[in-house]
């Protein structure tokens, strides 16, 4: 049952992805825009190219001939997906839902337009006078965002009018890809927000992972454990809506269905095709398979019957504090002799200020605190230092 993997994007969730299909014996060509990146170092095969340029893919396919085309990052040119789909290869989860979700504005319209999802109030600005109008429109405070970004890069709160113009500057800088446009949000006064992942079988039910939760900064996560809290009625809201979002993009693999969730409700906020930072998480074995197993056997076809919560766990990440071009750490020892954790280092050849770098894991027994295991992944995560 050996396939061929393209992997379009090769970070840190791409690696564990990597790792997770080489343990079944697949072979995976990992494909990044710089060399030596994460998931290459663990991949059959490597590729430098620039995924937005659609010529340089259709090489890139024509000379791999894939079984698979899985998407990793949203800078890609995702409109060729759908011819490769035409020629018999399998993009994950469908062309479709990689070329709506690696853009804010295809996958809210839907969300919002299309299936009537809860959501804040947005408007979309393509210069720094439509954002001026929009703002205006939506109102202070407001939430800017590249309709292409990952990781909050490009992301900002505008909380004064003198605000407006840094914030799209600021998107400009953060936007991946040719697209110059960013989407408007209304602050909704939520009291948490929590990624559902879930996951799609092309033979099988949808299926969700206990509900995870997530601390954010410069629109970044930098914590989150599982499971999360909530009320009952709103994890079942959540899965609906998941479950609908899903089914109209179509396709199997690992969706990470993000959330807020205030006194008047839930409201759908973001997803993502493809195993989700904060579900790094489950990487301290808190499922009986983490996310990154979980997408791998949806793309093969593998019948999932159901995902248990094993353990509670948490997640933190280890953030890079200067540029380097040969980053290393201290503080690792201290990592290795600590009680029910583990860590991942992610292989980064450079470092910038607040790259993540890798990421602390701890857990406990079902009965166990959440919040002691998240406190002493913080703990653990800020005793390494990059150099």
């Amino acid at each position: 049952m050996n396939k061929k993997i393209v992997l379009l994007g090769s970070g840190e969730l791409g690696k564990e992805f990597v790792i997770a299909a080489q343990r079944l014996g697949q072979t995976v060509i990992a494909v990044d825009s710089y060399d030596d990146a994460p998931a290459m170092q663990v991949a059959d095969g490597r590729e430098v190219i620039n995924m937005l340029d659609g010529k340089a893919l259709d090489a890139l396919v024509a000379k791999h001939s894939p079984d698979y085309i899985v998407p990793e990052i949203e800078a890609i040119r995702t409109e060729r997906l759908y011819d490769y789909e035409k020629q018999g290869i399998t993009v994950i989860p469908s062309a479709k839902a990689a070329n709506f979700t690696m853009n804010r504005k295809s996958i809210r319209d839907l969300a919002a337009k299309d299936l009537g999802l809860k959501t804040a109030n947005y408007r979309y600005a393509t210069s720094a006078q439509e954002l001026q109008k929009a703002v205006k429109e939506v109102g202070i405070p407001c939430v800017v965002k590249p309709l292409m970004s990952s990781s909050g890069k490009g992301q900002s709160t505008i909380k004064t009018p003198d605000d407006i113009q840094r914030a799209w500057d600021y998107s400009q800088e953060g936007s991946r890809g040719d697209v110059a446009e960013v989407i408007v949000e209304a602050f909704v006064n939520f009291n948490y927000e929590i990624t559902l992942l879930t996951l799609t079988q092309h033979d099988g039910n949808t299926l969700f992972c206990p509900p995870i939760g997530h601390r954010q900064e410069r629109g970044d996560y930098q914590e989150s454990w599982q499971p999360a809290a909530m009320q009952e009625d709103h994890l079942k809201t959540a899965q609906d809506m998941a479950a609908q979002v899903t089914e109209a993009l179509g396709g199997a693999g690992i969706w990470g269905v993000e959330f807020f969730i205030g006194d008047d409700g839930v409201y759908f906020s973001e997803l993502s095709p493809r195993p989700h930072d904060t579900g790094m998480v489950t990487l301290a074995n808190t499922q009986n398979y983490n996310e990154f197993e979980l997408h791998l056997r949806a793309v093969l076809g593998l019948p999932i019957k159901e995902i248990t919560q094993e353990r509670i766990g948490a997640s933190a990440v280890i953030l890079a504090t200067a540029h380097s071009e040969n980053p290393g750490f201290t503080g690792i020892n201290t990592l290795a002799t600590a009680p029910k954790s583990d860590f991942r280092l992610f292989g980064k050849p450079t470092s910038r200020p607040y790259r993540r770098m890798g990421v602390v894991v701890t857990y406990d027994g079902l009965d166990g605190d959440i919040t002691e295991v998240v406190s002493r992944a913080k703990e653990l995560a800020a005793k390494v230092k990059t150099t």
